[in-house]
């Protein structure tokens, strides 16, 4: 039942939209930024469970999530159904990712990795900077009244975001990132219980994922002071703010990472530097695609391969990945 759903409504969806393109516009209303605010608040203040689907380049991804609110704060499972198997356990910005076919779990900060329907950053005051945020009409979405919102961007650096907010709590029920009147990525509820009552036992692991025999893998980050990181950015895209400057370890890297974070209020990009591996196969440079709004472009300066990641367009990333150079 569920499947044929998704189906239709991302044929509808697919097809029945229109987006502006960027141009001057005047400032946005109190009343849209304020549904805004509900978004970023609404996944941190509320209990609820259900299913979503992940929809970019024909593929089409069902997850399930749960998310409790107590005394301790914030508690997360995320339980991808499609293709390989994933299961995410989040308690506040701990989290555990577990890979059953390889029988590994990574341990890691959240940081910036977004996860539906918590896609913007608790403060968002430079959207109205960036985007002309329009209230659109209601629709109904996973049997939830919403309230569209339709950001656009003020310039060519970002993509435009549709939003669909419940009316009653601010939860997200649905979004899509646009460029011009191309749909590139969606997510979207169609299955979802509000303020509902969850038992602690549903955010744990169960006892297929508590063998003794699972790899433990630690992905460890330091955050370093302003000017500790030598790496700096020239310039930066009109909206772009450097959020962190990080030491990170990653999957597959065997040596440590300088990470720099940036943000416009909804868009992330991130940038990595990491010293080129000695008899390592050479790093091809240039722009790499991934699914959705991600775009990857990579070059190298001196004996360092520079790889900036995000969900821009691909002249924002190339910029932003050339203005990268070391201070001496």
């Amino acid at each position: 039942m569920i499947n044929h759903q998704i189906i239709a409504l991302f044929f509808l969806f697919a097809f029945g939209f229109k987006a502006a393109v960027a141009q001057d516009f005047p400032p946005s209303s109190e009343s849209a930024l304020a549904w805004l605010k509900k978004i970023a608040d609404a996944p941190h203040q509320l209990n609820y469970s259900g299913t979503f689907v992940y929809y970019a380049d024909g593929h089409i991804e069902a997850s399930n999530v749960i998310h409790k609110i107590d005394q301790l704060g914030e508690h997360e499972k995320i339980e991808v159904l499609d293709g390989t198997p994933r299961i995410v356990f989040r308690n506040n910005d701990e989290m555990k990712c577990y890979l059953p076919d390889t029988k590994k779990i990574y341990n890691e900060k959240r940081w910036f990795r977004k996860f539906f329907p918590n896609l913007l950053p608790q403060s968002s005051n430079s959207v109205n900077d960036n985007y002309y945020v329009k209230e659109l009409k209601r629709e109904r979405v996973a049997s939830h009244e919403s309230q569209v919102l339709l950001l656009m961007p003020r310039d060519l650096f970002r993509y435009g975001q549709q939003f669909w907010v419940d009316t009653q709590t601010g939860l997200l029920l649905k979004a899509a990132v646009v460029n011009g009147d191309n749909i590139i990525e969606q997510f979207a509820f169609v299955q979802l219980d509000i303020n509902n009552e969850i038992h602690s036992d549903l955010l744990k692991p169960d006892l297929s994922l508590q063998a003794q025999n699972w790899q433990v893998i630690d992905l460890v980050s330091s955050v370093l002071k302003e000017g500790e990181l030598k790496w700096q950015i020239r310039s930066l895209p009109s909206g772009f703010k450097k959020l962190i400057e990080m030491r990170r370890n990653l999957i597959d890297k065997s040596t440590l990472i300088d990470h720099i974070a940036l943000s416009d209020g909804v868009a992330t990009v991130s940038i990595f530097i990491e010293p080129l591996v000695k008899d390592a196969p050479a790093p091809v440079p240039g722009f790499f695609t991934s699914r959705g709004a991600i775009n990857i472009y990579v070059r190298i300066l001196g004996d360092n391969k520079i790889t900036a990641v995000g969900e821009v367009p691909l002249k924002t990333i190339k910029l932003i990945g050339d203005s990268v150079f070391k201070q001496e």
